[in-house]
Parts: C-alpha cells; sequence; structure tokens
C-alpha cells in the first residue's frame, strides 16, 4: 500500500489549516471550519492530519498515543509529510495527538513549559466526533460573556482536568479539539466548568 496523500496545495492548505487552528485558540471554544480533503491513515482523522500537517516540521517532536502508534502507517505519514521526529515520551512532546480522547492520558505528562519558558509546552491535537453548543462552559479571555460548548468523545474527568490545567497557568498545555470538519481551542488561559 502506497503513502497516502498530503495536501493537494501545500502552501495554500497549510496557511489555511494554521489559521484555523489560531483563531480557534484565540477564540476558545467556537468553531472554526476546517476543510480538508486529506485521507490519511486511520485512526488519523482527516482534521487532525491537517493541523499536524501545518503546525509540525522537522524540529518538531510529536507523541502518539497508543491507538495512533498500533498503526505504523500514522508514523510514516507525519514523519513523510512533515519531517517531525516521533518520539516515545509523551512528555517530550510539542505536539500530541489523541486519537482515542476516552482514554487519554493524564496532562501532567506531557510537557507543562517552565516559569521562564512557558511556552515549551505541549499543545494536544484532540480528534473528536462530533462538537455541540452544551456539556461545558466556558469563560476567560477570548470568550465574550461566557461560551457552552461540548464535544465527544472526552474523558470522564475532562472538567477536572481542565480546572487543574487552568490553576497552573502560565505553565499547562493547550488543546487543539478536531473532528466534523472544524477545530476549536481549549487554551490553558481558558476556564471549564459544567454548564
Amino acid at each position: 500500500m502506497g503513502l497516502a496523500l498530503g495536501f493537494a496545495d501545500p502552501v495554500f492548505d497549510s496557511q489555511s489549516a494554521f489559521r484555523a487552528a489560531m483563531w480557534a485558540l484565540a477564540r476558545p471554544g467556537r468553531l472554526e471550519p476546517l476543510a480538508v480533503t486529506l485521507d490519511p491513515p486511520a485512526p488519523l482523522s482527516p482534521e487532525a492530519a491537517a493541523l499536524l500537517l501545518a503546525l509540525c516540521d522537522f524540529e518538531t517532536p510529536v507523541w502518539l498515543d497508543a491507538s495512533a502508534a498500533a498503526v505504523p502507517e500514522v508514523a510514516r505519514f507525519l514523519r513523510f509529510h512533515t519531517g517531525a521526529r516521533i518520539v516515545a515520551e509523551p512528555g517530550a512532546a510539542r505536539f500530541v495527538l489523541i486519537t482515542d480522547p476516552a482514554r487519554m492520558a493524564d496532562f501532567a505528562e506531557f510537557a507543562q513549559g517552565t516559569p521562564d519558558y512557558p511556552d515549551i509546552s505541549a499543545t494536544l491535537v484532540v480528534q473528536v466526533e462530533r462538537f455541540s453548543a452544551s456539556g461545558l462552559v466556558l469563560e476567560g479571555p477570548g470568550v465574550p460573556g461566557v461560551r457552552g460548548f461540548g464535544a465527544q468523545p472526552l474523558p470522564a474527568d475532562f472538567i477536572a482536568r481542565m480546572v487543574a490545567n487552568r490553576a497552573g497557568f502560565p505553565l499547562g498545555v493547550d488543546l487543539l479539539l478536531a473532528g466534523a470538519g472544524h477545530v476549536a481551542g481549549l487554551p490553558r488561559s481558558v476556564m471549564v466548568r459544567e454548564g
């Protein structure tokens, strides 16, 4: 079986996915369109693949969750199209691919940044099946007032994880939730409660 193709127009498609990711992090919980025509190897979704192809390069260490790591074609696809190194330790990664969010590793396993360099933390690209406008309530920078938000599947303790992540600010991880033709950002600055 041959290697799955990357972006049809690498410059335009990469810029489009990058822009969607940045807007998603700037406006937490707001769905940003992510129209992609990629057909990456399963379990990697087209939306998550687009984000990783746009955000990663040869200097970027990437960690794959067990579901993605079990399929060698996923690592091969990412290495070929980005040059990124696939790392064995979650704490060594700048980008993390979560294809099975219900079994997502604890956020503490990923790079949190340091007081002097909070930007050397991990960004988690989390594949979800669907989004909704309920389940969670978001507040904080980039959210006008409050915003209802939901995504499935997520771990049962997701709210507690996000509360702990916010408590460590400016350290912590940022999340990009990708699926259903969209991306939504949950940066470490956002406050999350049950809605």
